[in-house]
C-alpha cells in the first residue's frame, strides 16, 4: 500500500480483535515508524511507552475517560514528550513537543493501516492519572495515546464511504490568504 492510499483509507478503529496478537516483525515495523519520524531540528524529544499488560490497558482506558474499548487492543502506545528538550522557537515563540509527537504518532497510524492494524488517536485522558499509572516523571508531558491492534472486522479499518472532507476551495489559497486556489505548475 502506498502512503496516499494509507492516508485515504485510515480510520479511527474502536473495536479490536483481542485474541489476535501483533507478530513481532510487524511490531518492529511499527516501532520503526515512530523512531524514524522527523522532529524539529531532529531533537526527537519523545519517549513511547507500550502498555501490553491487560490490567494496565484497562486502567489506561479508565484514565481516558472510561473509553473501555481501548483495552481490547493488545497494546496501547503512550506518546510522551520532553518540553524542556524540544525546539522552543516554532513560529518565533512556540514549543515543538506536541507537533513532534503528533508527527511520530501519525507515522505510526499510517504504517499501521498499511499492515492491516487499527489505531485511534486518544487525546481525551487525565494526564495525572496516566502519569501515575506509568511512572512518568513530572517534567515529561503525556501528549497522546493510541490503541494498536487488528480491527475486530476488516471493514472497520477500511470503511466503504470516506468521511466528509472540506473541499480544496475551503482550505487552500495561492500566494496570499484569501486568494483563490488553482494549481497550475509553471
Amino acid at each position: 500500500m502506498n502512503v496516499l492510499d494509507a492516508i485515504r483509507t485510515r480510520r479511527s478503529v474502536r473495536s479490536y480483535a483481542p485474541e489476535k496478537p501483533i507478530p513481532p516483525e510487524v511490531m518492529q515495523r511499527m516501532l520503526q515508524a515512530l523512531r524514524l519520524a522527523p522532529s524539529a531540528c531532529n531533537i526527537q524529544p519523545w519517549h513511547f511507552i507500550l502498555a501490553a499488560s491487560d490490567s494496565l490497558r484497562q486502567e489506561l482506558a479508565q484514565a481516558a475517560n472510561g473509553q473501555t474499548w481501548m483495552a481490547e487492543a493488545p497494546v496501547t502506545i503512550v506518546g510522551c514528550g520532553f518540553p524542556d528538550q524540544a525546539y522552543k522557537r516554532m513560529g518565533g515563540y512556540g514549543n515543538s513537543v506536541d507537533v513532534d509527537l503528533a508527527i511520530a504518532l501519525d507515522h505510526l497510524t499510517l504504517a499501521a493501516v498499511a499492515e492491516g492494524l487499527g489505531t485511534c488517536w486518544i487525546g481525551a485522558f487525565d494526564e495525572a492519572k496516566v502519569k501515575a499509572l506509568l511512572g512518568v516523571p513530572q517534567q515529561v508531558k503525556v501528549v497522546a495515546m493510541t490503541p494498536l491492534g487488528y480491527p475486530s472486522s476488516p471493514e472497520l479499518n477500511h470503511p466503504a464511504a470516506p468521511e466528509a472532507r472540506k473541499g480544496e476551495d475551503a482550505i487552500f489559497n495561492l500566494d496570499r490568504y484569501g486568494n483563490p486556489f488553482s494549481w497550475q505548475p509553471a
